[in-house]
């Protein structure tokens, strides 16, 4: 078997997550965050559009973590998302969280936002 060591870019893995909080790049955040190409950072949650529309641009594909369970976006925050021409995956946050560090290790331009567990 051929093992690879994983290179990240700019974007931290996400390390871990429990009841309220998550640990990406060795950093405790606790409530919302958001990480990617610009850093890691709280994030106010579903009416935080701003945050999640300034990522536009910077990423191919924003994966959502809408918490332990998988549930539908806001009507709002999805057709804003549309509007700013953002391709989201929603799912549950664990399964968001290892999606996202798969394909960050494959170096792709990607985000992930979520909500904790």
């Amino acid at each position: 078997m051929r093992l690879n060591e994983i290179t990240y870019t700019d974007a931290k893995p996400v390390e871990g997550y429990g009841p309220g909080f998550f640990r990406i790049g060795g950093e405790v955040i606790e409530g919302p965050v958001i990480t990617g190409p610009l850093g890691t950072y709280a994030w106010a949650g579903y009416e935080d559009t701003d945050t999640l529309v300034a990522l536009a641009g910077h990423i191919d594909v924003l994966f959502l973590g809408t918490g332990a369970d998988i549930a539908h976006l806001p009507a709002a925050l999805r057709n804003t998302l549309d509007e700013a021409g953002m391709g989201v995956e929603v799912m549950s946050s664990p399964s968001a969280a290892r999606t996202y560090n798969v394909l960050l290790s494959e170096g792709r331009r990607i985000a992930l936002a979520m909500l904790p567990t």
